[in-house]
């Protein structure tokens, strides 16, 4: 027990010794105050380590600081207060004081409450920081995987700033800014995952396996279209020179204590050890390699998965023939992974490990790889939750504006900025209708998407928006982007759209019919309806169904044209059936009609007795079920399952 503590230590003493090293790089955005006037100016703020930074795009709010629960550490319903935006105003960002509790329960608190993103002032004078999430217990994780708005870290100093205008009754702007987070210099993107094979390290292991599954594939769709280089790396640690000869340290190292990785179980005396960590580490980027080699480096996703899958630490198979098994059913070379992973006994240093050490080391804009996992993209580390949505978006935002490949452009990465708060434009809510849109610029033949840029379609005067509007163009307004001397028109979206001005298609009412060219989907057509004819935005014009006898065909029929449609009429004593038009007898209309209320009336009680029947059967089943299961019960008493104790990391992050 005394030289495992020992142990510890040395190991904590390595990793204090690193940490006083190390070059810590805190990955930033930007934050601009709009208004107002006299503190206007962009600052530079710390994106927190948790929630859906908006990479490649911004956000415009207003600064909201609460006079109650300022640092956020208890729910903002306890005190009554709600962050949600009204309608047509800005989304809301919550300032919240620095103390008491974790950074992500501050902002798991201000979402909760409605705030669109949260902006937390430091409590001293000190350059800024990384937000990280607190220890892996089960409390923090259940709201960490919930947290889905953006947060930043800002300076006391900036920080004193806005609380005074705040309290000074100024309306404070803010915009968000992450479209330089990542640099974006060209069309391919090149990004690493420091990674881990070990799967019972806990909550943030189990994410971790759950994210790599979810990001297959478009991780593969990315390299095979040659978009993007991806390269996987381990950490690794080293036993300290006075313990490499120990027992404990001989279990969780390889290559006379070179290269480490923590006891799996935290218990040095059953289970897995440290050293099957690093074996199965070693084997996964030799399985890179040679599938790079063959031409073929999406293959390390197919292994990793499979792995995760038929090999899994909790089910005892987490060894060296189930991975042999992986690799053969993926027709890998099995000989030449084993030439890369070499001699684990070897007292030398193993050249693909010794090279992930030297690779943790930062390079260039890039700091030091100090958190597990981590996402490296285009050498700037990634900053939020580690969920397929969020990493597409900041690897899309890494490519040069215009060329990012389709698969960025789809629903998994493009997020609507206008279910948040209709993006600070208006809305209808009764009409289930918004003024916001998101839409496509149009250059000739070529679609790009604007970065999360956000236009309000201009709405006509209505009962519920009694506000000014003006600049109206046919029910549209014409928007220049910034990039592009083209316009390109917007409308409203939404299942209601055509009931805001129409959605810009033909309408028109006489002797108290109203017909409309709009199709209410999200396509926003514009088609004549069923009646008229033309190219439904300017004219439809009624059609003459009488003409020619396109109706009322039948010898009896007579035809009369009206707006929109047409009536037919029988002589005599003859009543006129549309649906096949031609005229029947009233009296023979009658007689049928009773004869079919005979059988409708009959067929509802054959019905209801065959269904009165079958309940009768699945009553007496039930019961003659449960009667059984009461009977074995007292012969075949079933087992409780035991809990599995869950392992805690000591590492914790206080706000």
């Amino acid at each position: 027990m005394k030289l495992r503590r020992s142990l510890l230590l040395g190991f904590l003493f390595l990793n204090v010794v690193q940490v006083s090293v190390a070059r810590f790089v805190v990955e930033k955005n930007s934050l601009t105050v709009t208004s107002p006037e006299k503190i206007k100016g962009t600052h530079d703020s710390a994106i927190g380590n948790f929630g859906i930074p908006q990479y490649g795009g911004s956000m415009a709010g207003v600064v909201v600081y609460p006079n109650r629960n300022q640092k956020g550490c208890k729910e903002f319903n306890e005190f009554g207060i709600s962050f949600q935006s009204k309608p047509g105003a800005l989304p809301t960002f919550v300032l919240v004081d620095r103390g008491d509790c974790y950074f992500a329960l501050k902002v798991w608190n201000a979402q909760k409450a409605g705030a669109s993103a949260v902006l937390v002032a430091d409590d001293m004078e000190e350059s800024l920081i990384t937000m990280d999430t607190p220890g892996e217990d089960h409390a923090s994780a259940k709201y960490i995987e919930n947290i889905t708005i953006p947060s930043a870290l800002i300076e006391k100093s900036f920080g004193e700033t806005l609380k005074k205008a705040v309290n000074g009754e100024d309306m404070v702007n803010v915009n968000l800014d992450w479209r330089e987070a990542v640099p974006h210099p060209d069309d391919r993107v090149e990004y690493e995952l420091w990674t881990n094979s070990n799967d019972e390290c806990g909550i943030k292991c189990d994410m971790l396996m759950e994210f790599v599954k979810d990001f297959k594939g478009p991780a593969q769709i990315l390299e095979k279209g040659g978009y993007t280089q991806f390269t996987p790396h381990y950490i690794t640690w080293y036993c300290p020179q006075a313990f490499t000869q120990s027992k404990q340290c001989k279990s969780q190292c390889i290559n006379h204590g070179r290269y480490c990785a923590p006891d799996p179980e935290q218990d040095f005396s059953s289970g897995y050890d440290g050293k099957d960590v690093v074996m199965e580490n070693l084997r996964q980027l030799c399985v890179f390699r040679v599938a790079n080699e063959s031409k073929k480096p999406w293959a390390w996703w197919d292994y990793v998965t499979d792995f995760q899958i038929r090999c899994p630490m909790k089910e005892k198979k987490y060894n060296k023939e189930c991975a042999e098994t992986v690799i053969k059913s993926l027709g890998l070379d099995g000989k030449e992974i084993e030439k890369c992973i070499g001699d684990p006994n070897a007292d030398a240093d193993n050249p693909v490990l010794k090279e992930e050490q030297d690779a943790q080391i930062g390079k260039g804009s890039r700091g030091d790889v100090t958190i597990l996992p981590t996402l490296v993209v285009n050498n700037r580390q990634y900053r939020g939750k580690l969920a397929k949505g969020a990493v597409l978006k900041a690897i899309c935002s890494g490519f040069e504006e215009t060329t990012e490949p389709a698969v960025c452009l789809s629903g998994d990465v493009e997020t609507n900025e206008c279910l948040d708060n209709n993006g600070g434009c208006w809305q209808d809510k009764e009409a289930n209708i918004t003024a916001c849109k998101k839409d496509w610029l149009t250059l000739g033949d070529m679609r790009v998407m604007p970065r999360t840029r956000i236009y309000c379609y201009n709405p006509p005067q209505t009962k519920s928006s009694t506000s000014k509007r003006n600049g109206l163009l046919d029910g549209f307004i014409s928007v220049k982007p910034p990039t592009t001397s083209e316009s390109f028109y917007l409308a409203a979206s939404g299942p209601g759209r055509c009931k805001l001005n129409n959605g810009g298609c033909w309408h028109d009412a006489q002797n108290g019919h109203a017909y409309s060219a709009c199709v209410d989907s999200e396509g926003g057509k514009c088609q004549c309806p069923p009646g008229f004819r033309g190219d439904g935005v300017n004219s439809c014009q009624d059609i003459d169904e009488c003409k020619d006898k396109k109706a009322c065909q039948c010898p009896e029929c007579n035809c009369k044209n009206t707006w929109g449609s047409y009536e037919c009429t029988c002589s005599g004593d003859l009543l006129y059936m549309k649906e096949h038009d031609t005229c029947i007898s009233k009296t023979v209309t009658e007689v049928r009609s009773a004869w079919t209320a005979v059988w409708v009336i009959l067929i509802g009680l054959a019905m209801a007795g065959g269904g009165a029947y079958l309940v009768y059967k699945y009553r007496l089943r039930s019961y003659m079920d449960s009667e059984i299961r009461a009977i074995m019960a007292q012969y075949m008493p079933l087992d409780s399952q035991a809990e599995v104790p869950n392992h805690v990391s000591d590492q914790q992050n206080h706000a």
